[in-house]
């Protein structure tokens, strides 16, 4: 590290003694109605900082501003008719040529003057969201410190989200289970985009979803409009960006994350077509080189993959075809791990194979037929697959019951083959939606989502029966999964909103799930609703409201008990299982404080209900699932469990100016839930409070730029209770009793990142060097309990989380 400390001092001395003239950059794009994405012709760009220079669109919406120097700039768009749109913190980069695609919302009057309505950045792109919506970009993602790059841990710094894991990037929004959370992709549903994912979840360890693939998207966590469906937390509603249709351009980079490359540039600069590409290959070996604790010593590897071409048609049409994928292995074997060794991803009897897959790809047509009327529609087809295989390990155990230690190694045995699975699901999707505007008062948008799944889950397992002085038993094989099924799952929706005045705004929407699986899966109408009330004086107070449903993880409803046995003639336990649903009410308070800060807050409740629970008395609720490694394997369900949250978040942000930015957001909760047996606890998630701080301060010089940014994070403690210890050492693996589900907490979550990040830009070429300093005090945050023998007779071992964890890349963009 001292090595790196000292390039990036002689870096910024050399390259600042030899600056003589800063570099420029052209920064272009198109400017669309937001409605109808109609290209707009006369709208003033305008680039503030400096020697303010400008320029108008033309007949297509394309400008271009050349020569603006390097570095971060604000930009102005504006045009008779339309709400302001002002873009603070666009990088410009000497590499690069920095593009900029905005849509502009018509203003109910042509000299509509009032300050809050203007767009700024963080605005959410959706016109229908009234709140609890954040549009972000591309550069947060990267310029946030503990971010690594993704868009879900970027996430996890917004109010009312909490992202305490350092080995996974679920994302708790709420109180909810990280699997209430949609995800999206040009208007589709997608599997979990991540590496080393498990059925039912929606995070990982890595994401497969690079924010250099990404273009300006939307972020919500709750009450969002009604073309979401099948998500009771929050939604991803990601964009994928277009390549540059003008020049050539190309990234390498070098990091502890993976080695990336990335293409792009015209296909035919005559059509205004492009290509973009990108691939990635894991360098998580250095990790284990360098003597970082990544939580284990198998040595992950992962690859992942994405491309987008843009084909620009007659009368301002356009399709896009676009993909992107990756495939993760990891073998955790404990066979040659020695005993000091940790192991936070598996447990500790077992060799684990483990592979997972994700891929999509997709065609998207956009068409506006006039300034009035925009069709959007999708065609994709993805697919997931996780395989694994354990083998259990014979210890040699003396004759206290522990296990014998040789080498610093436990003896083993012998090993055998206890469970092998393979999980895939296939869909095919299709996204179609119409926007038409009947004029600046009143715009209505309608679509139909439609998802026709194929799964094919197949699970054996065999019982291990552990005696304190004999070798263990293995019971016969049991098929737990064996099904190849087809399900189709149907969401129209339409949402209106309208100006009832120049100071009050109406957004309502209809609904429908239908998932064919069985009858108890149809939600026949889910209204959304919201209202914006201008305050004047920098001030907007909105309320909404909506129902919203979710089916199951998929696997769940094909769960039964050695399904191949003819003599127990056993059924699918939870084929007929319902839809889990639930109510948002939500009311914000957002202000203009002055030009770059501003100020939201919002109060929240949640009620959910139908929610599945075992149909035996007992703690247990879907509404606990979604994180972590493991899937759950309930006994039949019903959907009579019921659950609550509720809370208030603060945000308080400065946009980037006078070369510095910071976000400031807390939130104070409660997330509570009822199973069979009729207690009212604390879901897993249940954490009370979250609070996050990300500063971020610029140090411009002639030719290069330093970048210190820091966060800090607090948030309350996971839920567990008391450790069932006779079945625990019966099944050699924490189980926890019953009737004491989550009335103990474990210690508060901390933790405090620093990024530095420093910028060389020369003639096209821009260099960056970065280093994320996650968890910099290197803070012991408990993960879980593991059951884990010791040899003073203990079995129960508290697990930490990652600590202190370096993350470093180099950059070159030309």
């Amino acid at each position: 590290m001292k090595y790196l400390y000292g390039l990036l001092l002689s870096t910024g001395i050399l390259t600042t003694a030899f600056s003589q003239t800063p570099f420029t950059q052209t920064v272009r794009g198109r400017i669309l109605d937001k409605e109808s994405k109609y290209p707009l012709s006369n709208v003033t760009v305008q680039l503030l900082e400096g020697n303010t220079s400008g320029t108008l669109t033309d007949s297509l919406g394309r400008y271009r501003l050349p020569n603006v120097p390097v570095g971060r700039r604000t930009i102005r768009i504006s045009r008779i008719g339309y709400r302001e749109a002002l873009l603070n913190n666009i990088i410009v980069d000497a590499g690069r040529e920095t593009i900029l695609d905005v849509e502009l919302e018509e203003s109910i009057t042509e000299l509509n003057t009032i300050t809050v309505k203007a767009q700024r950045t963080g605005d959410a792109r959706n016109e229908m969201a009234v709140v609890s919506a954040r549009q972000f970009t591309v550069d947060e993602a990267d310029r946030y410190a503990g971010s690594r790059g993704e868009p879900a841990r970027m996430a996890s710094n917004f109010a009312g989200v909490q992202g305490a894991d350092d080995s996974r990037n679920d994302i708790v929004i709420r109180g909810n289970s990280p699997s209430g959370v949609l995800w999206r992709v040009e208007g589709v549903t997608i599997p979990n985009p991540n590496h080393f994912a498990i059925a039912g979840t929606t995070g990982g360890p890595v994401s497969i979803i690079s924010n250099k693939m990404l273009a300006n998207s939307d972020f919500f966590t709750g009450a969002f409009p009604a073309e979401f469906g099948n998500g009771i937390a929050g939604v991803f509603d990601l964009r994928l960006r277009n390549g540059n249709n003008e020049k050539h351009q190309r990234m390498l980079q070098f990091g502890f994350l993976g080695t990336e490359g990335a293409l792009e540039g015209p296909i035919s600069r005559k059509t205004g077509s492009s290509y973009f590409v990108t691939y990635r290959y894991a360098n998580l070996w250095l990790f284990n080189k360098a003597g970082i604790d990544i939580g284990t010593q198998a040595v992950p590897t992962y690859q992942d993959a994405a491309f987008r071409l843009n084909f620009p048609l007659k009368n301002n049409a356009r399709i896009a075809l676009w993909g992107f994928g990756g495939t993760s292995t990891i073998d955790l074997l404990i066979s040659k791990q020695e005993v000091s060794d940790r192991n936070i991803f598996g447990q500790n009897d077992r060799d684990q194979y483990y592979t997972s897959r994700m891929g999509v790809v997709g065609a998207t047509y956009e068409k506006p037929f006039s300034r009035q009327t925009f069709l959007k529609t999708t065609l994709a087809v993805s697919g997931n697959a996780q395989d694994a295989n354990h083998d259990y390990l014979f210890f040699q155990y003396d004759a206290n019951g522990l296990p014998v230690v040789e080498n610093n190694r436990y003896k083993i045995l012998s090993k055998a083959s206890i469970l092998d699975y393979r999980f895939s699901e296939i869909k095919t999707s299709l996204a179609a939606s119409v926007n038409h505007k009947f004029s600046s008062r009143s715009i209505l948008k309608a679509g139909l989502n439609t998802d026709v799944l194929f799964f094919n889950f197949l699970d054996s397992a065999r019982v291990v029966t552990t005696f304190p002085t004999a070798p263990a038993q293995l019971g016969p094989w049991q098929y737990r999964w064996d099904s190849r099924q087809t399900a189709l799952l149907v969401q129209p929706y339409v949402q209106w909103r309208v100006n009832l005045s120049d100071r009050l705004t109406l957004s309502a929407g209809l609904t429908s799930l239908y998932f064919s699986l069985n009858t108890n899966s149809f939600s026949p109408i889910e209204p959304r609703a919201g209202l914006a009330w201008d305050l004047g004086n920098r001030q907007k107070l909105s309320v909404a409201a909506g129902l919203h449903s979710q089916i199951q993880p998929t696997y769940v409803y094909f769960y039964g008990d050695d399904l191949r046995n003819p003599t127990k003639n056993r059924q699918l336990l939870n084929q007929a299982v319902g839809l889990t649903k639930s109510w948002h009410y939500v009311t914000s308070y957002d202000r203009l404080l002055g030009r770059n800060l501003r100020l939201k807050l919002e109060a929240y409740y949640q009620k959910l209900f139908n929610v599945p629970v075992e149909e035996q008395r007992s703690s247990f609720s879907i509404l606990n699932t979604g994180s972590g490694f493991t899937r759950v394997f309930p006994d039949k369900l019903v959907n009579t469990g019921t659950g609550r949250n509720y809370g208030a978040e603060l945000t308080l942000e400065k946009f980037f100016s006078d070369g510095y930015y910071f976000l400031v957001t807390g939130s104070l909760f409660d997330a509570k839930y009822r199973g069979s047996d009729g207690v009212l606890r604390n879901t897993d998630f249940n954490g009370r409070y979250a609070f996050n701080t990300v500063f971020a301060k610029e140090f411009t010089f002639r030719k290069t730029s330093l970048n210190v940014g820091a966060k800090f994070t607090a948030v309350g403690g996971r839920w567990y209770g008391p450790v069932d210890e006779a079945r625990s050492q019966a099944t050699q693996e924490i189980i926890y009793q019953s009737a004491g589900r989550n009335t103990l907490q474990f210690p508060d979550y901390r933790r405090f990142d620093l990024k530095v990040d420093y910028k060389i830009n020369r003639n096209r070429l821009t260099h960056t060097i970065a280093v994320d300093f996650v968890n910099i005090l290197g803070i012991q945050n408990i993960l879980t309990l593991s059951y884990a023998p010791q040899p003073d007779g203990t079995f129960i071992k508290r697990e930490y989380q990652l600590g202190f964890l370096p993350v470093f890349y180099y950059r070159v963009d030309f």
